[in-house]
């Protein structure tokens, strides 16, 4: 999933589907979207406060835990305010450092959440359950792929803008995804990737470059195969947009796509079975994963 994305529109997403169904995934259900949190609301606020009352309980002035856990004394506050969302390490500390008996740990998960944008929870969830993963990219390099560098100029870009704290949120929320990569067993995962993709100097042409070293590395994983789809190609399935596949440990299949932070998370065989076919026609049309990383090499050459 790489929000910002393009979105293959053929049929309902998660908001059409069966409330029954979308309970079984645990998926949002109801027709309205849910709106985007807001830094300093909901969780983090309370989060906030909790953290706050231990530290006090404790008898620590600001400086002096900030200190003990290895955060600046503005972060700690901003933690403690609500306005940055608190990253699972240091939760873990504060718990412990504080004494908190397991109080702060029980809101990890609900903290997790929110440093995806709304529309993107449910298939964060998904992605990080999943046993295989495709994706075919047409605007941007996968998220799964990014570099910090790269991430944080595909939000930097974003219009409206994003201020500085939600852009370093995104970043770490993309980066933490990335951690798929070291699950055991590892999911199988495959990316088609447009050339116009490792083309475009999104970032500068130095992101670029320390971006297309990263997916030659991801590239030479076992687990991982990734084409490229030559910018010369006279066919291409693939023009409707980017989107993602994923298969859970239980079997189901599932697709995304998504367009303008609107998602649409698909279950209806039909619809999935129709990407399927898609995205095994693009693999065929791609270059082989071999001299894919042979063309990508050659492109680093040029940078």
């Amino acid at each position: 999933m790489n929000e910002p994305t393009g979105v293959d529109n053929e049929g309902a997403g998660a908001s059409g589907l069966g409330e029954g169904l979308q309970r079984e995934l645990g998926l949002a259900t109801g027709a309205e979207p849910e709106p985007p949190p807001e830094v300093g609301s909901g969780i983090l606020r309370v989060f906030g406060r909790q953290l706050k009352r231990f530290r006090v309980r404790a008898g620590l002035e600001r400086p002096e835990f900030a200190s003990m856990v290895g955060y600046s004394v503005s972060t700690i506050a901003a933690y403690e305010q609500g306005r940055r969302i608190p990253p699972p390490r240091l939760i873990d500390q504060a718990d412990e450092v504080l004494d908190a008996g397991g109080v702060l740990l029980e809101m990890k998960e609900e903290v997790a959440k929110a440093q995806y944008p709304a529309f993107f929870r449910d298939a964060a969830r998904l992605e990080a359950e999943a046993v295989e993963l495709h994706v075919y990219a047409n605007q941007a390099v996968p998220g799964l792929l990014q570099t910090e560098e790269y991430a944080r100029a595909v939000f930097g870009m974003m219009r409206p803008p994003l201020d500085e704290d939600a852009i370093a949120q995104r970043v770490a929320a993309r980066l933490a995804r990335q951690e798929v990569f070291a699950k055991r067993p590892a999911p199988l995962m495959s990316f088609v990737i447009d050339e116009s993709v490792l083309r475009r100097p999104i970032g500068g042409r130095g992101v670029l470059r320390g971006q297309i070293e990263q997916i030659l590395l991801a590239g030479q994983r076992c687990t991982v195969e990734i084409q490229v789809m030559p910018l010369d190609s006279e066919e291409n399935a693939g023009l409707a947009g980017p989107f993602t596949l994923l298969e859970t440990a239980e079997g189901r299949r599932i697709a995304y796509v998504e367009v303008q932070n609107v998602s649409h998370v698909h279950t209806e065989r039909r619809l999935v079975k129709g990407l399927e076919v898609k995205y095994g026609i693009l693999r065929a049309q791609a270059l082989t994963p071999q001299a894919s990383l042979n063309y990508v090499e050659k492109l680093l050459g040029e940078r």
